[in-house]
């Protein structure tokens, strides 16, 4: 759990490291065009330390301490901060102070399924989602198949139209929803389906959200990635899986650090140099261990490890 001694420690971390903040924000200023040297940017999504139930504002210090250059907010977690009376515009000048990003967001909204009074409801809560988001900086939020992870006989062309909505909303908004893939779900579950959903959505600024971790649990290959335009990915999930259990069984808590799996993560991220993405990796795990470690720590690990996978990659 995440205790006040630790909080206090972070705290302590954070003022005490300023000067390499300033020196960390001129190194991204100068950074320039994505090279093979330094192909992506580095996002923490904040289910990596939900376990330690951190505040919100304390999340994003966190990464920034760590040293990402983004941020995956959970939307829960905004809705709480609200709830505790926190304002929009200062979380947004502490994200701002900290030289962060946000670069997308996770949410539940139904928007894809059947029921109209249901899928109305869900394009409302991602208006609401959306705006919030906007408020603080964010630039995209993720648009699962939430509310129809049990339907096996969705209607993709209807999926389409109903993706196509959701943009339009974030249009509006000034958000770009990512339809994104759920490898545990009966319906968006492989790539091919999540290819089809996009493109048939007729939008220019439709965009896909890939997962290594869902890709393969949903079964799709991971040379599918190859028949991507990587312009269409603007964050990717990034994770490693172990090799057992088998596919079938395995689950979110499984989810390791980068390299400490067996997923052929130099392949996929050369495949992604390669489509042309030059956007954010965000690190996802649910890893029930990581959840018992102080969250700076795990942070500070995955960064590290994402770094290498990448250079190894690269080299």
């Amino acid at each position: 759990m995440y205790s006040p001694l630790t909080r206090r420690h972070l705290l302590k971390v954070a003022g005490a490291t300023t000067a390499t903040a300033v020196v960390t924000r001129e190194h991204l200023a100068a950074k320039g065009p994505a090279t093979p040297e330094h192909p992506f940017g580095y996002c923490l999504n904040t289910s990596t330390i939900q376990g330690q139930k951190v505040p919100l504002t304390d999340q994003i210090r966190i990464a920034a301490t760590a040293g990402y250059s983004g941020i995956e907010i959970w939307l829960r977690d905004l809705d709480k901060y609200l709830a505790e009376g926190g304002r929009l515009s200062d979380l947004k000048k502490q994200i701002e102070d900290l030289n962060l990003t946000v670069e997308s967001a996770i949410g539940f909204a139904t928007w894809i399924v059947d029921d109209p009074n249901q899928r109305q409801a869900g394009l409302e809560q991602a208006r609401r989602d959306m705006a919030n988001l906007r408020q603080i900086g964010g630039k995209r939020i993720a648009a699962p198949p939430a509310g129809a992870t049990k339907q096996s006989d969705l209607n993709l062309a209807e999926a389409a139209a109903r993706y196509r909505a959701l943009l339009e909303a974030g249009r509006q908004e000034g958000v770009v929803p990512q339809v994104e893939l759920w490898g545990f779900s009966r319906s968006l579950h492989r790539l091919g389906e999540l290819l089809y959903v996009a493109a048939e959505s007729g939008a220019e600024d439709a965009c896909l959200l890939p997962d290594v971790y869902h890709l393969y649990k949903g079964g799709s290959s991971f040379a599918g990635l190859q028949l991507i335009n990587g312009k269409k990915i603007h964050v990717f999930h990034v994770n490693d899986y172990p090799a057992t259990p088998s596919r079938e069984t395995i689950t979110d808590a499984h989810r390791v650090y980068p390299g400490d799996g067996v997923a052929p993560l130099t392949d996929i991220l050369k495949g992604l140099w390669e489509t042309g993405f030059r956007g954010t990796l965000s690190l996802e795990l649910f890893n029930r261990d990581y959840w018992k470690q102080d969250p700076l720590s795990v942070a500070r690990t995955g960064l590290a490890k994402m770094k290498q996978s990448v250079r190894q990659a690269f080299s």
